[in-house]
């Protein structure tokens, strides 16, 4: 398992964001040589988890548990094949492009090593918006990704470093549960009933997706 590159993105103003300034950082490129790797701080404030990585709207990207976002090249490569056309590494707006790595059904609290120093956490699966499609260029992309139900995963920090293409990527701790990133994405996107299943994964996962798994059992309750 490898880490093919290390995406950044600067700030760009595009049209199809509601950002206020109208800024975006989805536009990300492989960087050249080492980048530092450490957790944010709080999301509202915090950033990206990579050193000279952008992240202009802070309501819905960044902070600690969305510190980095990391994408298969094989999903990237399932894309090319379906929209006929060229993805490259940062495309769809991810930190790390991984090969060898099953990003969307890593269980939720596993662990990474990447290169010698930097562990990560798995949190999460992306959640498409208009920014995304925007950026794709594609008609009808949010549902579409959402169909496919592949959406990479956000990490936490939980060891800081530097990181750079061509690290290896080990998985260093998996969790007991069943409790993927794919049945995260579902259970929060198009099948809303599958939520009580996220519990067992418990504060690994992403605060926003357990307590919408909370409050989703207590009202099956009443």
């Amino acid at each position: 398992m490898e880490l093919l590159s290390v995406n950044l993105g600067r700030p760009r103003a595009v049209p199809y964001t509601d950002q206020a300034e109208g800024l975006t950082g989805i536009d990300k490129r492989p960087a050249e040589g080492p980048v530092q790797v450490a957790a944010p701080g709080p999301k509202g404030t915090g950033g990206s988890g990579l050193a000279g990585d952008a992240v202009c709207d802070r309501r819905h990207h960044g902070g600690d548990d969305q510190a980095v976002y990391a994408v298969a090249r094989e999903d990237l490569d399932d894309w090319e094949r379906a929209l006929g056309r060229k993805l490259a590494n940062g495309m769809f707006g991810e930190n790390l492009t991984t090969l060898g790595v099953d990003v969307s059904g890593a269980r939720i609290g596993e662990r990474w090593r990447v290169g010698h120093a930097v562990v990560l956490e798995v949190t999460c699966g992306r959640i498409p918006c208009r920014t995304f499609q925007g950026h794709l260029g594609e008609s009808r992309w949010v549902k579409r990704f959402t169909q496919k139900g592949a959406p990479g995963a956000y990490l936490r920090v939980i060891e800081p470093g530097e990181i750079r293409a061509g690290d290896p990527v080990e998985i260093v701790h998996r969790p007991d549960h069943d409790v993927t990133v794919a049945l995260q994405f579902r259970a929060s996107t198009t099948e809303r009933e599958l939520l009580p299943r996220l519990l067992p994964a418990g504060e690994a996962l992403h605060p926003e997706s357990l307590a919408a798994a909370r409050k989703y059992v207590e009202q099956q309750r009443s």
